[in-house]
């Protein structure tokens, strides 16, 4: 097939590689324009798809808006058979949406309907999910709305968002070739609104620790934000990132520190970090970090 793949972070390469690999003619690559990156912003670094598709000798497309009609005819005039959308970060209007033979295909990484939206990873992490997975979907208007064409599950486990999106991003590579292969024998299949639910983008502020809640939520949600943004707590001023965590049948005072191995006392039970990160120093083990910088039991956290 002739397929339009648009898509921009690393979640969206092991598709464009599957595609390319599996034979399919690709005219164009459509991701973000580079951003300002590299040592003190200096310079522009191209997006992991960017980096990929020129990497496969693929042309590749970073439109700041699809809402022109230049941009709109020029996508029409690829004259592709469908187009594959894995994290692309732009709406696409409703003349692209048409233009393809097939329609637009989305790779969406939660089992629709629940978790629509921007973060369907941490949010099922936070939620608690024991399962998610992957859907491709039938591209429509609505936010995450369309006929579903196929699902493949995964269980969470104690894995965080980056390996979770990961995995999810393999799975989705072979779903979407699988899908591709053979379109007729997916029938589109139309969700059901009672029961989606939306995964709203992450804000800042639901990365700060609340000692107050419960070890268990704590421990999902260092879970939900590792390797990125990262769940932190402050001490004496410094901003510190838990990047891994478990929970204990301890109990406290709420950002109490009980031991030496810095457990903290939460709402109920209570937190040992693994795993965490200074402002502006590398991750390290908490007994590592515990000896540049002790944090003493009585302590008492933000």
């Amino acid at each position: 097939m002739r397929i339009i793949f648009m898509g921009t972070p690393d979640f969206a390469v092991p598709t464009l590689r599957a595609l390319a690999a599996a034979g399919h003619e690709i005219p164009a690559a459509y991701t973000q324009p580079p951003r300002p990156g590299g040592r003190r912003g200096r310079g522009l670094t191209p997006t992991p798809v960017h980096q990929a598709a020129e990497a496969l000798g693929i042309e590749v497309r970073y439109p700041v808006t699809l809402k022109d009609l230049e941009a709109q005819a020029d996508f029409a005039a690829l004259e592709a058979d469908a187009a594959v959308v894995a994290a692309y970060g732009l709406i696409l209007p409703q003349p692209l949406l048409d233009a393809p033979r097939h329609g637009c295909l989305n790779v969406h990484a939660s089992l629709l309907p629940r978790w629509r939206g921007a973060a369907p990873v941490q949010r099922a992490i936070l939620a608690g999910d024991h399962v998610t997975g992957v859907t491709i979907m039938q591209m429509e208007a609505g936010l995450d709305t369309g006929p579903m064409l196929a699902k493949a599950s995964t269980p969470i486990e104690r894995k965080t968002a980056g390996e979770l999106t990961a995995e999810l991003a393999e799975i989705g590579a072979r779903l979407m070739v699988e899908t591709l292969a053979d379109l007729a024998a997916h029938r589109p299949a139309p969700q059901d609104n009672r029961e989606a639910t939306y995964a709203r983008k992450i804000d800042k502020a639901e990365t700060r620790i609340d000692f107050a809640r419960d070890a268990e939520f704590i421990e999902r949600q260092v879970r939900a934000f590792a390797p990125a943004p990262g769940a932190w707590f402050e001490y004496q001023g410094e901003r510190c990132k838990v990047l891994a965590a478990h929970a204990i049948g301890r109990e406290g005072m709420p950002g109490t520190v009980l031991d030496d191995a810095l457990t903290i006392a939460c709402g109920h039970g209570a937190i040992r970090p693994e795993r965490l990160q200074r402002a502006g120093k590398p991750a390290m083990d908490a007994a590592e970090l515990l000896r540049g910088k002790p944090i003493p039991a009585g302590v008492v956290l933000s």
